[in-house]
């Protein structure tokens, strides 16, 4: 894991800039492969990625998000929404397996839920009234801050 913490601030800076640099970019809903073609992409997707989430976790939802906009054509509006229910469904199972062993802090684990809530429904309202435009910015500044901190991580690792 100490390998894939150094690389994930990279990995992130490719997602950002590639973004970055394509301002058509999930600008509109362009879905481009046949249904079943889509399928099974998509498929590959979420057990790619939440496969990685399970073991490593940072930047899961920007990675699906990215994902779906680049591999499916997919706006970013419709992405980011398809993204939070793939992100919630990794969450509710690793809760599967942590409830069982103990090993969930409840005193932070339901003020972060309720957080989250509230967070997710400001972010609907404004992302349903201001479009997958405002959705690109949105994902543009979180990935941003992930590679801030991830990078920060990583050198916390490499500092003697």
């Amino acid at each position: 894991a100490g390998h894939f913490r150094l690389a994930l601030p990279l990995l992130l800076s490719a997602v950002w800039a590639y973004t970055l640099w394509r301002k058509d970019l999930g600008r509109t809903h362009a879905p481009h492969l046949s249904p079943r073609a889509e399928a099974w992409t998509a498929t590959g997707i979420g057990a790619l990625i939440g496969f990685y989430d399970g073991v490593f976790g940072p930047g899961t939802g920007s990675f699906f998000v990215f994902a779906l906009v680049r591999l499916l054509g997919w706006d970013f509006l419709n992405a980011s929404a398809a993204a939070k229910r793939l992100n919630f469904a990794t969450n509710v199972a690793a809760l599967a397996w942590f409830i069982p062993a103990g090993h969930v802090v409840w005193a932070l684990a339901l003020p972060m839920a309720a957080a989250n809530v509230l967070g997710s429904s400001v972010g609907t309202r404004l992302a349903l009234r201001h479009g997958a435009g405002f959705v690109r910015g949105v994902f543009l500044m979180v990935v941003g801050a992930l590679i801030v901190k991830t990078g920060h991580d990583a050198w916390r690792l490499l500092a003697p």
